[in-house]
């Protein structure tokens, strides 16, 4: 296998599993927090709405620092590096 076969190879898992955490926590957290829209949380907001707003965003900025700094190491490893060798 060529050397751009194996890094599209190592990048598309890596995107797999991006959209996956990206999947649980921007469409899964509506699908089985019901149970907690009778807990009102700050604002006088459902306890699921204020999570999910304020975790997911958080962990959306959280995943695209790691999804940036994963998909740096696979270049790296291949060769394929943006960054200067100032």
């Amino acid at each position: 296998m060529s050397k751009q076969a194996q890094h599209w190879e190592k990048t598309r898992g890596l995107l797999f599993v991006t959209l996956a955490i990206w999947f649980v926590f921007s469409m899964g957290i509506f699908l089985f927090g019901a149970e907690m829209n009778e807990v009102t949380g700050p604002f006088g907001y459902p306890l699921t709405y204020w999570f999910t707003c304020q975790g997911s965003l958080a962990i959306f900025v959280i995943l695209i620092f790691w999804f940036s700094n994963r998909q740096e190491k696979i270049d790296e490893e291949f060769g394929f590096s943006e960054r200067g060798d100032d």
